[in-house]
């Protein structure tokens, strides 16, 4: 542990970028308005990565995952990693005494939300997707308010304790450079930028098909490609073999890289079209700076949150959704070539996907917060 209380808010969450980026627009905007802040996240999770460098303090709690399938490791996390990080979230929260707990979901924020619950301390949940998840459906019985990104019209969360406020966006993705990402990756400035991304652990099945289609895609498109760093699937060194192979004039138009840190900002600042999973964060930073996007969501995740997400932004007309079961290298070879070739298109594009964005919605959530710091 390397933080010491007491502090304003704990924040909790982690696991993915999705649940990371909010707490961390929340946070900077906290500290502007001299508010303390801590962090409760995982050992390994991204949340790990990106907080601490930020120079909010950090606390590591062992975690486990909810699985709901049979595996072998939901035993080791029932028997071992989620009595431990319990008592690790209380311990925390009693060195931290916060006024209230701020949950970003993942499953970390689960043994943080039961610590606060038996500790008194009052929570505020936010949930980012149009589709709850599982994590936050548990915690919210015990929040007293709960942040949504969407109208809640279905009813999910109880009436009385949700409020609409947006997803949070990281103040300084709105400070991108397009020059800077041009001179950092030697871009040329006459050619359409494509940035490829399946989130922070790359998606393999859009890695492999974006690198059998690199020699038609590069010739209409220079591209950025964060694929990942999964030794697993060997995505990464496959891409670069496939980059090796192309001629020289092509290969300089395609850029592969495991991870994009603050370069992002610059990225999406030059950027004619995204090819993305749909995320919560990659969706909410999209439409929060306007820019077009092809969606390809990921199938099978409960509920199917990222083709809600994905189609909620195409139903105003922010974006193109890309199925996976219908994603092959002459299809998407196809629907980037037809976007890109109609310049005016992918500007409404944009337009219409800001039209979902809560530009504030980082102070909304902070006006919530500070309910339950007076």
């Amino acid at each position: 542990m390397n933080a010491a209380g007491p502090v304003h808010v704990v924040i909790a969450g982690g696991g993915t970028g999705g649940h990371t980026s909010p707490g961390l627009a929340v946070a900077t905007l906290l500290r502007e308005r001299s508010k303390t802040c801590a962090w409760i996240g995982s050992r390994f999770g991204i949340e790990a990565q990106r907080v601490p460098p930020t120079g909010i303090p950090y606390v590591a709690i062992s975690t486990g995952k909810l699985r709901r399938y049979w595996a072998w490791q939901n035993v080791a996390d029932l028997v071992v990693n989620v009595p431990a990080g319990m008592l690790g979230a209380i311990r925390a929260l009693r060195a931290l005494r916060p006024r209230v707990v701020f949950g970003t979901g993942g499953f970390v924020a689960l043994p943080v939300v039961f610590g606060a619950a038996l500790l008194r301390v009052p929570v505020v949940l936010h949930e980012q997707t149009a589709v709850p998840g599982l994590a936050n459906r548990i915690c919210a019985r015990f929040a007293r308010r709960i942040a949504v990104t969407f109208p809640d019209r279905d009813g999910k969360f109880p009436a009385s304790r949700v409020v609409v406020t947006g997803n949070p966006l990281r103040p300084e993705l709105r400070q991108g450079s397009r020059s800077s990402v041009i001179a950092q990756f030697q871009l040329d400035p006459a050619v359409p930028l494509v940035y490829v991304t399946g989130g922070a652990q790359g998606a393999h099945r859009i890695n492999r098909v974006v690198g059998e289609a690199l020699a038609q895609l590069t010739e209409h498109a220079q591209i950025i490609h964060q694929c990942g760093d999964n030794p697993t699937t060997g995505d990464r060194r496959w891409l670069e073999e496939r980059r090796t192979a192309l001629p020289p004039a092509l290969a300089r138009r395609y850029t592969v890289v495991p991870y994009v840190g603050a370069e992002l900002a610059g990225i999406y600042a030059a950027a004619a079209l995204v090819v993305a999973r749909a995320g919560a964060g990659t969706v909410n930073e999209c439409c929060q700076l306007g820019v077009p996007a092809l969606y390809i969501p990921l199938p099978g995740t409960r509920g199917d949150e990222q083709t809600e997400n994905a189609r909620m932004v195409e139903r105003v007309g922010g974006a193109v959704v890309l199925p996976q079961s219908m994603l092959t290298a002459v299809r998407l070879v196809e629907d980037i070539r037809r976007l890109l070739a109609d310049p005016a298109r992918l500007k409404q594009m944009g337009e219409h996907a800001r039209t979902l964005a809560v530009p504030d919605a980082a102070d909304r959530i902070v006006a919530v917060l500070s309910g339950f710091c007076a």
